[in-house]
């Protein structure tokens, strides 16, 4: 692999001679309605801090902004705030409804893209499409209130604001001249048919870490209140000079700005009550500055804690103007001589970077499409500061919090401390991590970074944020919910990803991060085995409303659910550690003991899943052929859920090839397997239960939860275009239910669920989540890769119809490239011209200036592949950036 200047700069970091890092798009793009903001009684988080208290008050534990960065702290942030003269708030962070507003959860409601960004972020650009006419906040609101679960989203588009095309194009662009040296430019673009006028204000500020009581400052926390003042400087420019006691001095230049407005970030709390405000000057400034006309707003001082750049500029249409800044630690006396030759240097090193990495069969499409991807997944990094001891006890310079917080939300993890960088799912509808998503976030992103792929991981698995009894953190609205545990997994990948990068392999990070995973295993072993029987439940695992009931709640029969997911996860989770343990073994025979001990528990898991040894009712159906899961009722009765469903097909993921090299290298290890036959023959010889004492290709050796009847049998319906295939990938429930809903009675009450393609018809999970038909990236991936396990041990032995009646026979290897191909093509144009991602949306097939922009959805229509959910879930969804990169250039061989 060619060695270019990002790869330089990432060397540097790495070895701590240069933080090319420290400066990044660590900025949220909502901080209003998260659970860190929130200081109710009944935890509505997104009633006590909405959208329309943003602008006005400030925030505790992070700032929000559009096409933001901000040092690795966040002490410093830089965005853009614009106003077309129109608009009845000052444009200054992304719109979207809450949770309650929308029809289907809440989403955002505007329409930005992510095109570039180097890992160090040396480069980044984005797009901002910005209407001309007065932004539709009411009717978005109202219209989306008024529709119901079955109704489509009313998006922005639908408002008209776009018709005629008049909106502009905002692009903005970062270039780094140096680690603490930053370039930012900015272009507007009309593209409408008239002459248009709008202003651009880059603002910069302090995030507020001086009004919350503490005298000295809390850890994590700085003492002491930063200043900026305008300076003198040549004519076409200004000047600012930076102060802060922990960020220490900076300046920031602006050329040709119409005016300089500076105020404080500090709640103006006269807006909501007769307090009076502390300070004359407040967060909002800007806002009554430019929308209400109040002169007096901003300080004729010309200092403060928030200042923005004014350029008020009329632009006819076609034209552009662009405005040009400079944020640096030293003092420049023409900040601007080399400018557009910086920014043209970090353009082409970034083109040389993607060349170096991309894969040189790829299409020119698949190229974009997997550049974009990992955009995305770069700058939806974000700061991340939730320190829950405080936010439980309140701050000493604020009201107390409600008595109920300490019997509420997160009461339990007073340990958790969170101050990092964190990739988060997206950064505006889930601005905060979440431990299974970032699992899938890491594969992708170690294709051009691995050292940050491997840091997430280890975060998760820190002191300080790893419960002591051993559970990962979910996300923040729940920290003790169960995910799927998919970190070792992530963890295998990502060191075998940079293994293969670098040549050499990061034994400490995987030793490392080992120990802190079987505490995590005994967590699940302990908390999530409730008979004792190596069956386990788990909850609802991430997969929200897939099951006839909330599998979070109580159920309304009493007693639990046995879940073939739960115990699949466990069983994969085995599985992973059991590798993991063998390649640690390969230095160190010691760890030959713990592989011995995952490959028992695999032996339980996958016996307590096939057959009734357990007490109970298998999970398997010998009928139907599927796994489902099995209720126990509180009588001592038992009842399968025969829901087609992701859940039935987990058990596939249950799967590892061992090469027999190998095992002959791992003598305790062989013995101990023979021990196993030779003793334990009820573990082994159900029958139901693929072993490692067949040879297959290569004189391989198979784990697998199914048998090569079992892993037929499940792969008739799993390929079957009318069950889970769509052209698409795999439905997360089978069509077969479009027909034929699923019905369980229960005290008078019937509880149903039927094939929904497209968004939930449900409320439950807020009504945002749907794993009621569509596509999802996370298990579809999880999925190939078995396939490739399966294809591994019985490569040409083993061919099945794709898809099913087709008469089309494939080894499951081609078979898991075919689903890759489905999964691709959502983001390829068509034989049409359009993209699948884009459904009905005219806008974004036919308009040059749409069509070519991704969006990388939550989930997707599992018949017509249109992007649903969350537009910006580019962290799971990302994943398309590699399986684009193992495709070999699918697109260019099909032509």
């Amino acid at each position: 692999m060619e060695i270019t200047a990002e790869h330089q700069r990432l060397e540097a970091y790495r070895k701590r001679r240069a933080n090319w890092k420290k400066w990044g798009p660590y900025l949220s793009e909502r901080s209003w309605g998260t659970v860190r903001e929130d200081y109710s009684a009944d935890g509505s988080a997104w009633d006590y801090f909405p959208h329309d208290h943003a602008r006005s008050r400030a925030y505790r534990w992070g700032e929000d902004g559009i096409a933001g960065i901000s040092d690795r702290h966040q002490y410093i942030c830089l965005a853009l705030s614009l106003w077309n003269g129109r608009d009845p708030i000052l444009k200054e962070r992304m719109f979207g409804l809450n949770g309650a507003e929308g029809n289907h959860g809440e989403d955002v409601k505007e329409y930005y893209f992510y095109l570039d960004s180097t890992p160090t972020h040396s480069y980044m650009k984005m797009l901002y499409k910005y209407p001309q006419a007065g932004y539709p906040y009411a009717d978005l609101v109202s219209e989306n209130r008024r529709r119901g679960f079955k109704d489509f989203e009313y998006e922005l588009l639908d408002t008209g604001v776009f018709d005629g095309d008049r909106y502009f194009d905002v692009v903005i662009e970062y270039a780094k001249a140096g680690p603490d040296d930053i370039l930012a430019g900015i272009t507007l673009i009309n593209r409408g048919p008239d002459t248009a006028g709008c202003a651009a204000l880059p603002c910069l500020w302090f995030r507020n870490t001086w009004s919350w009581g503490y005298e000295t400052g809390p850890m994590n926390d700085v003492a002491g209140r930063p200043h900026l003042k305008q300076i003198k400087a040549p004519d076409v420019l200004s000047a600012v000079k930076i102060q802060h006691p922990a960020a220490g001095g900076y300046f920031w230049y602006i050329e040709n700005a119409d005016d300089l407005l500076f105020t404080d970030n500090e709640t103006n709390a006269a807006r909501f009550g007769n307090t009076p405000n502390a300070h004359p000057f407040v967060k909002d400034a800007f806002h009554r500055y430019l929308v209400d006309g109040e002169t007096d707003a901003v300080n004729p001082a010309k200092e403060g804690t928030k200042v923005a750049a004014l350029f008020d500029v009329d632009i006819d249409p076609g034209q552009l103007r662009t405005f040009r800044l400079r944020l640096a630690r030293t003092g420049h006396e023409k900040p601007f001589a080399e400018f557009d030759a910086i920014l043209a240097a970090r353009q082409t090193e970034a083109d040389e970077f993607y060349d170096s990495i991309q894969n040189p069969d790829l299409s020119a499409n698949e190229r974009d499409v997997q550049r974009q991807a990992l955009a995305g997944l770069l700058w939806t990094k974000q700061f991340y500061y939730y320190n829950v001891e405080q936010w439980l006890q309140g701050d000493p310079g604020r009201p107390a919090p409600p008595a109920s917080r300490r019997h509420g939300r997160n009461r339990k993890w007073a340990h958790l401390n969170n101050f990092d960088i964190i990739s988060m799912p997206d950064k505006w509808e889930y601005p905060w991590f979440a431990a299974w998503d970032l699992a899938f976030h890491c594969i992708p992103l170690a294709l051009v970074d691995a050292d940050f792929a491997k840091r997430q991981l280890d975060l998760m698995a820190r002191e300080w944020y790893m419960h002591p009894n051993g559970a990962l953190p979910a996300y923040e609205w729940q920290f003790g919910d169960v995910n799927p545990p998919v970190h070792a997994w992530a963890a295998w990948r990502v060191y075998k990803i940079d293994a293969k990068q670098q040549g050499a392999a990061d034994r400490s990070f995987l030793e490392g991060i080992f120990h802190k995973l079987l505490l995590n295993f005994t967590c699940w072993v302990n908390r999530k085995d409730m008979d004792g029987n190596n069956v386990f439940q788990g909850g609802f695992l991430g997969l929200d409303n897939i099951s006839v009931f909330d599998r979070s709640a109580p159920l309304p029969t009493g007693g639990h659910i046995d879940q073939s997911d739960g115990t699949s996860w466990m069983g994969f989770y085995c599985l992973v550690m059991l590798k993991i343990a063998l390649e640690l073994a390969r230095d160190n025979p010691v760890y030959q003991d713990t592989a011995s001990k995952f490959f028992e528990h695999f032996l339980r898991i996958a016996r307590a899943m096939t057959d009734e040894c357990h007490g109970g009712k298998s999970l398997w159906d010998e009928s139907d052929g599927f796994f489902y899961d099995v209720l126990h009722l509180p009588g001592g009765g038992y009842a399968r859920l025969k829901v087609r469903s992701l859940v039935g097909l987990m058990p596939l993921l249950v799967v590892e090839t061992l090469e027999p090299d190998l095992v002959n290298r791992m003598p305790d290890f062989k013995r101990r397997l023979n021990w196993f036959f030779e003793n334990r023959l009820y573990l082994r010889d159900s029958g139901d239960v693929a072993c490692v004492k067949a040879q297959g290709e290569h004189a391989r050796r198979l784990l697998s939860v199914v048998n090569r009847e079992r892993l037929i049998r499940t792969l008739k319906p799993m390929l079957d275009e009318n069950e889970f295939l769509s052209p698409f990938g795999i439905r997360s429930i089978s069509k077969f239910h479009q027909a034929r809903p699923y019905h369980f009675h229960v005290n008078g009450r019937t509880h149903t669920i039927s094939y929904q393609p497209a968004e939930s018809e449900s409320g439950l999970f807020g009504g945002n989540s749907n794993w009621r038909g569509p596509v999802w990236f996370p298990i579809n991936y999880l999925l190939i890769e078995s396939l490739q396990k399966y294809d591994h041990y019985y490569g040409d032995t083993l061919k099945v119809e794709c898809p099913t009646g087709s008469g089309n026979m494939m080894t499951l290897g081609e078979v898991a490239t075919e689903l890759s191909r489905r999964l691709i093509r959502l983001f390829l144009p068509n034989g049409d011209g359009g993209r699948p991602i884009y459904g009905g949306q005219r806008m974004f097939q036919n308009n040059p200036h749409w069509c070519d922009h991704m969006l990388f959805y939550e989930y997707f229509h599992g018949d017509n592949g249109a992007g649903l959910g969350a537009s910006h879930q580019t962290g799971w969804t990302g994943l398309v950036a590699k399986l684009i990169q193992q495709s070999g250039g699918w697109e260019n061989k099909e032509r």
